[in-house]
């Protein structure tokens, strides 16, 4: 039972990422002309777009993107706790562990996302593809203030480094 749990578990992570990464890239004001935006937004749009319909957007967020993550969140969280045969508990609780699934799945699209930019970086400085301008535009509005603390030394940037360090406390800190 617990190899189950874990496969739902990993599959529903997984769309809520997809979701989550949505929102962040709709944040990031990324390009949505990259293939992998569109990718995204073709992956979440059956979702979305149904309630984009009855959610207008407030100012510029995607009202119908954010809620599509709390459903999302909320169904991985109830169909979690009904196989693992956990106690149903009550309604601030289930606010609770939805809010700290949309958190955690926030801060490792982020994890995630800086370290392969600073892989990609590294293998490949300078260079254009798809991935680094997306991984860009998602990535660089976390790393510039650490660059400000932190300057680059003899070339070799280390704000990817600190960013990683702090988002692993921060998960840490939600276990």
């Amino acid at each position: 039972m617990n190899a189950l749990v874990f496969i739902v578990q990993t599959l529903l992570s997984l769309v809520l990422f997809v979701f989550m990464l949505r929102v962040l890239l709709q944040l990031a004001r990324a390009d949505f002309r990259n293939p992998l935006a569109q990718a995204v937004v073709k992956i979440t749009n059956p979702l979305v777009l149904p309630l984009r319909r009855v959610l207008p957007p407030i100012g510029k967020i995607d009202t119908a993107s954010l809620v599509a993550v709390i459903l999302v969140a909320t169904v991985e969280v109830v169909i979690v706790a009904v196989m693992s045969r956990l106690f149903v508990p009550d309604l601030l609780t289930w606010v609770r562990l939805v809010a700290m699934e949309i958190v955690r799945t926030a801060l490792s699209a982020y994890f995630y996302a800086i370290l392969l930019y600073a892989v990609l970086s590294m293998i490949a400085p300078g260079g254009y593809s798809p991935v680094q301008s997306l991984l860009g535009a998602l990535c660089e509005p976390i790393l510039r203030p650490i660059r400000r603390v932190i300057p680059p030394i003899a070339a070799l940037d280390f704000s990817p480094l600190w960013a990683l360090i702090a988002i692993q406390a921060a998960l840490i800190l939600l276990r």
